[in-house]
């Protein structure tokens, strides 16, 4: 399906977003939402649906773990993600700032809105495309994090024990043809695979 999804991105593609996200209005709320995506493979509405609670341990820290409840996902697909390090530093600093405008509630969303309320999943699509566009690259939104998500996790489940149930089991998918459909081939693996025949 090339041209047909959205594209993956590259490990100095995702450092560019996360540039731009550092250098925009809301760094810290920006760059949650980019890691959210990159990190965590969660969708545009899922982001926008997140709640601390889903994030949070019982004595307020930040978990090790998203539990992203059924109502918050596509089609009821609620899961546990492991919340890699760089999301989980990008979050503390993001609580801590809310906490410190005393605007942060237990049961609110992590991304909120510059007027006080939560993000909407189409405010998330459109900061993807306006980043996209600033950044120059063509074939991007914002599914081209959960995209390039699952294919990153695709490529290393090997290396972690674990099998393409695991990536489906990330990403949510009730259908392992689902996850197969998001993992884009390597090109330069290919070529070595060919040369070893």
């Amino acid at each position: 399906m090339p041209g047909k999804q959205a594209k993956i991105l590259s490990d100095d593609h995702v450092d560019d977003l996360l540039f731009f996200a550092e250098r925009s209005r809301h760094p810290l709320r920006n760059r949650v939402i980019v890691l959210l995506s990159m990190k965590a493979g969660l969708r545009a509405a899922e982001i926008a649906k997140l709640t601390w609670l889903m994030i949070l341990r019982p004595d307020g820290d930040i978990s090790q773990v998203i539990e992203l409840r059924d109502y918050a996902a596509k089609m009821g697909g609620g899961r546990i993600i492991p919340v890699h390090a760089d999301l989980g530093e990008a979050l503390v600093a993001h609580k801590n700032a809310i906490v410190s405008k005393q605007k942060f509630q237990v049961n609110g969303t992590v991304v909120g809105s510059e007027r006080g309320g939560q993000m909407t999943p189409l405010s998330i699509v459109v900061w993807f495309s306006r980043a996209y566009q600033a950044l120059g690259l063509e074939g991007c939104s914002s599914h081209s994090g959960r995209r390039t998500f699952i294919t990153r996790a695709a490529r290393l489940v090997h290396k972690a024990g674990g099998s393409l149930r695991d990536v489906q089991l990330l990403a949510g998918h009730r259908s392992i043809q689902t996850t197969q459909r998001y993992i884009d081939g390597d090109s330069d693996a290919q070529r070595r695979l060919v040369s070893l025949l």
